[in-house]
């Protein structure tokens, strides 16, 4: 039985969010799985990732398969890395204090450069919300004309006097 770690996907038409789970690999995308080891939520900045680090190595060392996309969630949450280290120590390299002083210093490195293009993100947001006043046209409102001019348009006009024609 071939097993596959892969990306269970949920959420709303148009709002992916996605369970990582351990499964085999004839079972639909959607369908059975044997454990659920994390959840993936790509529409946030970062991408929000919550991971069973040792369960995810207990599968790798296993035999399990990462897709492409769980492979750079590995990656990215430093799986693969403790798995390569740990190898080490298999063979004798070094001993496992000295690899997981490694991977912490690694990690820390890491969650630091994530904070700080964090940071950086946010204020390129920032910038781009530049708040522009609204200015509303208001109607201009009418002078009032001088007293003359309202008292001609309140006489009656006397009725213009007939020409007659030049004939």
């Amino acid at each position: 039985m071939a097993v596959k770690m892969r990306l269970q996907r949920h959420g709303s038409k148009k709002r992916p969010f996605y369970f990582i789970v351990v499964a085999d690999g004839r079972a639909p995308r959607d369908g059975k799985f044997i454990q659920k080891i994390g959840t993936y939520n790509p529409l946030t900045v970062p991408a929000t990732i919550q991971l069973d680090r040792q369960v995810a190595l207990e599968w790798l060392n296993k035999g399990a398969q990462p897709t492409d996309t769980v492979h750079r969630i590995l990656s990215f949450k430093g799986v693969l890395y403790l798995k390569h280290l740990l190898r080490g120590v298999k063979l004798g390299l070094f001993d496992e204090a000295t690899a997981m002083a490694k991977f912490q210093t690694w990690f820390a490195e890491h969650e630091a450069n994530i904070a700080s293009k964090s940071a950086a993100h946010k204020n390129a947001q920032a910038a781009k919300k530049v708040y522009v006043p609204v200015v509303k046209k208001v109607a201009e409102p009418v002078a009032e004309a001088p007293a003359e001019v309202v008292a001609e348009e309140a006489a009656p006009e006397a009725p213009a006097e007939e020409t007659p024609a030049a004939e």
